[in-house]
């Protein structure tokens, strides 16, 4: 249950906050202003990165801080957090934010004792790296890192997402390996990422600013170099593919910028995902086709762990390769990506044409704003040996539902919202006990499957929905399907055993779908509201 609530802890978080700092930014000025480098068109508040923070150090802090690795991460993280604060409210020269960052990298080298001592294979056996040379070479990583998924936060949702990816398969290799603590913060730090990209998906309300993609680049390689240096027997070189593609990034527009006889920290559009936009892919398409290359990159580094480091190694400059040259082949040529006409005319008009008729979205709604409710009806039913405070707890919020609907009307959703968000983590860890008791694998896999079906219902209502407000479809679609298709088909014998991801993926699934139907109810709760109700009383009852 630790894991679970930390990971619900840290969405809920990151939602209430956000919203909150960026009313704050706003009147404050305290935005992202366009200039010509820059892919957005109005003034955009730029410190989500506080609500990220706070979002990942609330449940760390409560559940490990006793662990000396989690003191020296947590030190580090704040001062990176701090640093790109002051950056983000007015300009810092690289100097001063070179200076936090290499601060912060000592703290996890001296103090957490993240060092790259062992190179697995690409050394003698046995043999491990002096300290002399781990410590610099160490804090060259760190700061190198921390700098290229600051780098890497060029479009909406992007550094987010590639975060999100890392932190997936960083956890899920701390799981294998039971390396808890590296599990639980990477946990964090999902439940982080995907409460915040409710609102930087394209097109963002709100940017994390320096503080945020800091403080994402930091964890993202202290929590690689901890997992596979510190009693690990995975491959020590992981994370070069966990964090490949944005160093590969980084590295090359660095390269090129020494080569034309400038400042390697000098900023310009020469980054792959500005090279994306310059060969036609919308923004959308450029943040999803690297979403892509990350996955693949992920997944390559969880089923090649425990692979020869030099073969590890070979593949990684294979796929760089195979980057830069399709790249470089665009720039010398000249080409761009020819909009097919077929696509873009005969599919895209057809899908446009079908918003603007509304059949679409008039029946897949019917089915979502009915079939939600019922999930999670039944979701309550199956729940076990409710604990008699979420009984009391039910009985409660059903009660303050009734009396809004019936005093205050205004804030019937509010309520609504805030019932769900509780009742739902509940109604889906205490269910859990009941399915295991099934004897019918077919029944549990209905269950299951039940939840990717209406992740679908999301994207295609969120895709033909003609509201303005609220979920529209996104690349963050792609991590939705990725979260609905992976987790329930993970290794059996690993994820039964506490079936954690399982439950985050039904929880995060219901998550999104209630705020999808709310969206598209625009006010009109009274259903939603009699539904809710239902399913808190039949929790209390369990």
């Amino acid at each position: 249950m630790i894991f679970l609530s930390t990971l619900l802890l840290s969405v809920l978080i990151t939602i209430a906050l956000t919203p909150v700092f960026s009313t704050l930014a706003l009147r404050f000025q305290l935005v992202d202003i366009p200039n010509e480098r820059k892919v957005h068109q109005h003034p955009i508040p730029r410190i989500g990165g506080i609500a990220m923070a706070l979002g990942a150090f609330v449940p760390i802090l409560f559940w490990n801080y006793e662990v000396n690795f989690v003191r020296a991460y947590l030190t580090g993280a704040l001062v990176l957090v701090v640093f790109g604060l002051i950056d983000d409210f007015r300009e810092l020269s690289p100097r001063v934010k070179f200076t936090g960052q290499v601060a912060a990298a000592l703290i996890a080298v001296l103090y957490g004792g993240v060092q790259i001592r062992w190179l697995g294979s690409l050394l003698p056996d046995g043999v491990l790296l002096p300290a002399w040379l781990a410590v610099p070479l160490t804090v060259v990583a760190i700061v190198g890192v921390t700098n290229a998924i600051n780098l890497a936060d060029g479009l909406d949702g992007l550094a987010g997402g590639i975060c999100l990816l890392i932190f997936a398969g960083i956890g899920y290799l701390a799981y294998l390996g039971d390396n808890a603590v590296i599990g639980f913060i990477s946990l964090a730090l999902v439940g982080v990422i995907y409460g915040f990209l409710r609102f930087n998906t394209h097109p963002a309300s709100i940017f994390m600013g320096d503080s945020g993609s800091q403080f994402l680049g930091y964890s993202a390689i202290t929590l690689s170099l901890a997992l596979t240096q510190q009693n690990s027997v995975v491959s020590p070189t992981l994370p070069l593919l966990l964090l490949g593609f944005p160093v590969l990034d980084t590295l090359t527009v660095m390269c090129t910028r020494i080569v034309q006889g400038r400042s390697p920290f000098s900023a310009d559009k020469n980054h792959f995902h500005h090279n994306l936009l310059k060969l036609g892919f919308l923004h959308p398409e450029s943040v999803l086709i690297i979403y892509v290359f990350q996955t693949v990159l992920v997944i390559a580094a969880v089923l090649c762990r425990f692979y020869s480091d030099w073969f590890l190694l070979a593949g990684y400059m294979m796929f760089c390769g195979a980057i830069l040259f399709g790249f470089s082949r665009a720039a010398r040529t000249g080409n761009s990506m020819k909009r097919f006409h077929f696509f873009d005319v005969k599919i895209a008009g057809r899908l446009r044409m079908l918003r603007r008729e509304g059949t679409v979205i008039k029946s897949s709604f019917k089915i979502f704003e009915f079939g939600i409710p019922l999930l999670l009806i039944i979701t309550c039913l199956l729940a076990t040996k409710v604990p008699f405070y979420v009984s009391l707890a039910g009985c409660g919020f059903a009660g303050l539902i009734v009396l809004a609907r019936i005093f205050r009307k205004e804030i019937l959703g509010g309520m609504v919202r805030i019932a769900l968000y509780l009742l739902i983590p509940f109604a889906v860890y205490l269910s859990d006990a009941r399915m295991m008791e099934w004897q019918s694998d077919e029944l549990v896999r209905l269950y299951n499957a039940t939840f990717g079906i209406f992740a679908v219902f999301i994207i295609i209502i969120s895709k033909f929905s003609r509201r303005k407000k609220g979920f529209h479809s996104t690349p963050m679609d792609f991590l939705i399907i990725i979260l609905a298709v992976v987790v329930p088909n993970l290794p059996v014998e690993k994820v039964m055993e506490y079936k954690v991801g399982l439950m985050a993926a039904k929880i995060i699934m219901l998550y999104f779908s209630y705020e999808v139907l709310m969206a598209e109810l625009r006010g009109k709760y009274n259903r939603l509201a009699l539904s809710t109700v239902a399913s808190l009383l039949v929790l209390a009852a369990g």
